[in-house]
């Protein structure tokens, strides 16, 4: 279940997932909560962004979470030990084909199956390692939702940028629309989806700062050097649609994004 993580583990994106946990903590994880003693995987911790928010919402379950990244999973658990120090998580450095012979009450993937070039495959995967009557949740965006003020063809044009170069590995950043054919076409039963919008202008500050600026256009800009060296903006094409990008945080513009939330039980 590997993946080339089209945003780079850098410092930036560190800090942009996150503002990201931060600012959307309730939008993402609102409804989710596992009851005490229930064994919950999460797979993709990533830099424990959501893990904080999986052990704090839900006292007393029992986390495996696993990435394939290490270096990921030392800023995980510098996070929890942080932020949640009463929390006992099981980090494991893995991919999911190694958990063989486990099972679990419940699975969360958050802005995981993006990444892979066969998230059908994944997601049956997971399904294996869930007991009878266990729960998946999945939680992923979709780029094509992002509609702005002011419009602009350059701004447009670096979003899309990002859009192409997750496809070249074969992740999809338009995923968010499919949730609900692929955890129904993985087997899943009782598959509800439903959208978890953010809407951010002048009169939200905090959505502004929080995922305007330090999530969506932060997420843009992680791919600057790669679409640049790609050939697909030169230098000045890409400084000019981040430009207009931004004019969306300032007073009178605008910024709408849409994330996908789907449940389903074995």
């Amino acid at each position: 279940m590997g993946t080339d993580y089209v945003h780079g583990y850098t410092p930036a994106e560190t800090r942009r997932l996150s503002e990201q946990a931060g600012t959307l903590a309730d939008l993402l994880h609102g409804g989710t909560t596992y009851p005490p003693g229930s064994r919950v995987l999460e797979a993709g911790c990533g830099v424990g962004a959501q893990t904080v928010q999986l052990v704090t919402r839900s006292p007393g379950i029992e986390l495996v979470s696993v990435d394939i990244s290490e270096d990921s999973l030392t800023q995980a658990k510098a996070r929890v030990a942080s932020l949640a120090p009463e929390a006992t998580v099981d980090f494991r450095h893995a991919d999911l084909h190694d958990l063989s012979g486990e099972t679990f009450d419940h699975v969360f993937v958050c802005f995981v199956l993006e990444h892979l070039p066969n998230p059908h495959d994944a997601l049956i995967r997971l399904r294996s390692l869930l007991n009878p009557g266990g729960t998946i949740t999945v939680v992923e965006g979709d780029h094509g939702s992002a509609i702005y003020h002011p419009r602009s063809e350059r701004a447009q044009a670096v979003i899309d940028c990002l859009v192409d170069l997750q496809a070249e590995p074969g992740g999809d950043a338009l995923i968010g629309r499919r949730l609900q054919p692929l955890l129904e076409q993985a087997g899943y039963d009782d598959v509800h989806v439903s959208p978890r919008t953010v809407y951010a202008d002048q009169t939200v500050p905090e959505l502004v700062d929080g995922f305007t600026r330090k999530t969506f256009i932060a997420m843009v800009e992680s791919v600057r050097e790669r679409a640049i060296a790609a050939g697909m903006r030169t230098e000045a094409e890409w400084n000019a649609g981040i430009r207009d990008l931004e004019q969306t945080a300032l007073p009178g513009g605008t910024l709408h994004y849409a994330f996908f939330k789907g449940v389903g039980r074995t």
